[in-house]
């Protein structure tokens, strides 16, 4: 009978390496075997994802120049060496304003599906499980905002609560309430009629904690692939509300801001296109890797 060498006496790609090497190894191969599966446009989708999360987390690892002061003799000059998408109108590095403006999108985008997704869930949630009356009540609630359109909600909120990136985000996630509802809903009770559900019920299970351990868990993966959707959504949206001048102040660098301070200069500089392609590319990215997940949920 053969034994099969360990250790020091192991052979071939693991030899010589230690236990935590060999794990690195392993997992790093892997992940290699993944990206191989993956379709090339999804695993662009996710490049594209983690590098603007990057920019957000660490912006001055990608940009040095400081996007809010500007230097008056360098104004609108074109790409070059030392200003990799040129200067704006205030001679400030249009790259480093695009980089530092990622944090504020991407919170912002953040926020916004946040509170859609808590409020909009709660709302499913309960009547989905409650059915009857408190059904009908929420769901037309539920109509009613889907029957105005999403950027005259927005628009409606934040004159409510003031201008600023976080208002901004707060209006926008307020206004994706209704579609977390809708899909939360339907998703309970599709599951609420399960064998399992029952079976929980007649094991003694209350009614909460029914829907709180089974109801609920099973619920969420098409909620998640919409949160990815209205993700990329909430950013278009931050983003136009910043170029209408409702999100951030000057001299902010969110990029729905830098779109509309280029404006003025379109026939003289592409001030608007760098950012407008960032912003372009993310919300498509984020629809890709939606569309991925919602495909696995089926």
């Amino acid at each position: 009978m053969s034994t099969v060498p360990t250790g020091i006496f192991a052979s071939g790609s693991e030899a010589g390496r230690t236990a935590p090497a060999a794990a690195a190894w392993r997992i790093t191969r892997g992940g290699f075997a993944v990206l191989r599966r993956t379709p090339p446009g999804l695993a662009l989708a996710w490049l594209v994802i983690a590098t603007v999360v990057l920019w957000a987390l660490a912006p001055g690892l990608f940009a040095g120049q400081n996007p809010v002061a500007g230097i008056g003799r360098e104004k609108l000059l074109p790409p070059s060496a030392a200003h990799l998408l040129g200067t704006d109108a205030l001679g400030r590095d249009l790259y480093a304003r695009i980089v530092h403006g990622a944090v504020h999108s991407l919170s912002g985008a953040f926020v916004a599906v946040t509170v859609g997704l808590f409020a909009g869930t709660i709302l499913g949630l309960v009547a989905g499980a409650k059915g009857g009356l408190v059904d009908i009540l929420v769901m037309r609630l539920v109509d009613t905002l889907l029957a105005i359109p999403t950027l005259l909600l927005s628009l409606t909120i934040i004159v409510l609560l003031g201008f600023g990136t976080v208002n901004a985000a707060i209006a926008v996630g307020l206004a994706s309430v209704a579609s977390f509802a809708r899909l939360t809903r339907s998703e309970v009770v599709r599951v609420r009629g399960a064998d399992y559900v029952e079976a929980a019920y007649g094991s003694g299970g209350t009614f909460w904690r029914v829907l709180w351990r089974h109801v609920l868990p099973n619920s969420l993966t098409s909620v998640i692939g919409l949160a990815a959707l209205q993700f990329g959504t909430a950013i278009l949206s931050i983003s136009t509300l910043g170029f209408l001048g409702y999100g951030a102040p000057p001299p902010t660098p969110e990029w729905g801001l830098l779109i509309a301070e280029g404006r003025n200069y379109i026939s003289r500089a592409w001030l608007t296109t760098a950012p407008g392609i960032v912003v372009v590319l993310v919300v498509l990215s984020a629809n890709r890797i939606s569309r991925s997940l919602a495909g696995n949920a089926r």
